[in-house]
């Protein structure tokens, strides 16, 4: 990677522009596009598309390698490493960045109106696999289990969104949890987990989308039936 080029204004405008150019070349190819496609893509400079990535890290719009701040880890709900999930729609194969951005895609892929999630039991390697649509949540008795609290999802987001798994059920969770050292997290059955991710990501395609503030998120939170300080919200 070349040395930090000296920094100019950051341009809103310019910004949106890279931004917009991860999210659609992830959604159209299931990889994260490199410095010089999106250099290609928007017209900028490759110095000045490294500048817009490392802004678009800062506010949590996506998560650079921190080896190598030129490879794109996660724009959510997109990942460009294995974290346990596969989904594939009818052309294009990518990895789910967790439980719930596998089950967000769907959602936010409008020209995908169901894809196939596959994973395995974190605690015994059980495969499990859904088609997960827009019209209703899959059925199975498999539960999600959040290990970290949403106060805390950025200190390490790749750890937090590595373990939001699929287990067969709360006796795996209980298992995993004694094998790991672990203290239980979050529990929801796959209806709660449907709901949850199926309006999370809305708008992150389009241009102009901004990210939801605490108080939103917490709405958002409360809505679709989480509860308790996990998500900050009442017990």
């Amino acid at each position: 990677m070349t040395e930090n080029a000296p920094t100019a204004p950051v341009s809103p405008h310019e910004t949106e522009r890279v931004r917009l150019a991860v999210y659609r070349g992830f959604a159209g190819t299931g990889s994260a596009p490199s410095v010089p496609e999106l250099s290609a893509l928007t017209a900028l400079a490759p110095d000045r598309v490294r500048q817009e990535l490392r802004t678009l890290h800062t506010r949590h719009d996506l998560v650079l390698d921190p080896q190598d701040e030129d490879q794109i880890v996660m724009a959510h709900p997109f990942a460009s490493v294995p974290l346990g999930f596969s989904v594939m729609g009818t052309r294009t194969l990518w990895w789910g960045g967790c439980a719930w951005d596998s089950f967000a895609l769907p959602h936010l892929l409008k020209d995908e109106p169901d894809v196939l999630v596959a994973t395995r039991c974190p605690a015994c390697d059980t495969p499990h696999a859904w088609v997960v649509g827009r019209k209703a949540p899959p059925k199975g008795d498999q539960v999600a289990h959040f290990l970290t609290p949403m106060s805390r999802a950025w200190d390490d987001v790749v750890h937090t969104c590595g373990n939001q798994r699929l287990f067969c059920s709360t006796e795996c969770v209980d298992t995993w949890l004694h094998k790991t050292g672990h203290d239980r997290g979050y529990v929801m059955d796959l209806p709660t987990l449907w709901r949850f991710a199926s309006d999370w990501y809305t708008g992150r395609l389009d241009a102009g989308y901004v990210r939801r503030d605490p108080a939103a998120a917490a709405y958002y939170f409360a809505e679709v039936g989480l509860h308790g300080s996990f998500w900050g919200l009442p017990d």
